[in-house]
């Protein structure tokens, strides 16, 4: 019998060039190619959140390697924040641990499942922020302290307004250039 993570590695080493395979909560997820606004927003962000002084670094195209059941996740978040230096190796799926942010853009065929899996995936990878950049609904949601399946605390700011990102960033995102 085959296994979802058997599906997941056949499907990943035949991933076309510009999409992305990935492993959430036991299902293997397909997604294509962004749009511009998208690949605008995710620009934006990187831009906003890259800043030595911080002792951070922003990637996109960085694979996570996520706790979860039985099957680990696998997640390729639209932007990753870490510790200056955290990936300076040659694994496909990194460990998580030195993430202080993940950050996804929603697409209409995304959008369920950033706003509900994943954000579960990343609580229990212990990643102290995930903010959720909802086009379809115009907001800006930031979840900080991770309790297992899900963040304590959950903030909701509409496009277009400055949104304050909590510790371990600590500093105000403006949204209003997307």
């Amino acid at each position: 019998m085959t296994t979802v993570e058997q599906v997941f590695e056949l499907y990943s080493a035949q991933e076309p060039e510009g999409w992305r395979v990935e492993l959430i909560e036991g299902e293997v997820c397909v997604t294509s190619v962004n749009d511009g606004q998208h690949a605008v927003m995710v620009t934006e962000l990187r831009d906003q959140l890259t800043d030595p002084d911080r002792q951070v670094s922003c990637y996109s195209g960085i694979g996570l390697r996520l706790p979860g059941g039985p099957v680990y996740g696998r997640a390729v978040p639209d932007l990753t924040v870490a510790r200056m230096r955290s990936f300076r190796n040659e694994l496909v799926w990194q460990d998580p641990a030195p993430v202080v942010l993940v950050s996804e853009v929603t697409s209409a065929h995304t959008a369920h499942r950033d706003r509900v899996q994943k954000i579960r995936a990343y609580a229990r990878a212990g990643i102290p922020l995930y903010l959720l950049i909802d086009r379809e609904a115009g907001e800006a949601v930031v979840c900080s302290e991770p309790a297992g399946e899900d963040y304590a605390h959950t903030s909701i700011h509409k496009l277009g307004t400055v949104v304050p990102l909590p510790h371990p960033l600590g500093f105000d995102l403006d949204t209003g250039a997307f």
